[in-house]
């Protein structure tokens, strides 16, 4: 394995864009997404809850003022730091056999991970631009080409 990512052509250099990876980076990665997000937001909701409820017993009820945006800012580091780890991906990626690697193969650093995630979220809000990746051969959403990340299944 290089550092440049884990698929590789006949003579052995590393290759990670797009068109050059095989087809089995891409097998099912569009559904796999879904379900990831899904375990990723009900993880994210549990933490928010559980600091929530701490923070507003800690401070006798006086932060509940500031704590409602707080499920962005736990967002915005969940994704971030567990993009950018070891792994290169969240839990529910990892439970989904996903990881997300730059275009050129390398781990995504921690910013351009957690600009990811708040595209992601973003997204959310116009729904019609998921459909961009029916169109693309690297199965990519909008807000993965403009973040410059690729998601793909882990080797094996």
């Amino acid at each position: 394995m290089s550092q440049t990512g884990p698929y590789q052509n006949q003579t052995g250099i590393p290759v990670f864009a797009g068109p050059n990876l095989p087809a089995a980076a891409f097998f099912g990665v569009r559904s796999r997404r879904i379900f990831a997000f899904c375990l990723d937001f009900v993880l994210v909701s549990i933490l928010v809850a559980l600091l929530w409820t701490t923070l507003f017993i800690a401070t006798l009820g006086l932060s509940a003022l500031i704590l409602p945006p707080l499920f962005p800012f736990v967002a915005f580091f969940y994704n971030g730091f567990t993009v950018s780890g070891p792994r290169m991906a969240t839990p529910g990626m990892r439970a989904m056999d996903l990881e997300i690697r730059t275009v050129d193969g390398t781990r995504v650093p921690f910013l351009m991970a957690a600009v990811h995630a708040v595209l992601l979220y973003v997204s959310w809000m116009f729904p019609p631009v998921f459909l961009i990746s029916l169109f693309t051969y690297d199965k990519r959403c909008l807000h993965d080409i403009a973040a410059g990340v690729i998601v793909v299944r882990r080797p094996v």
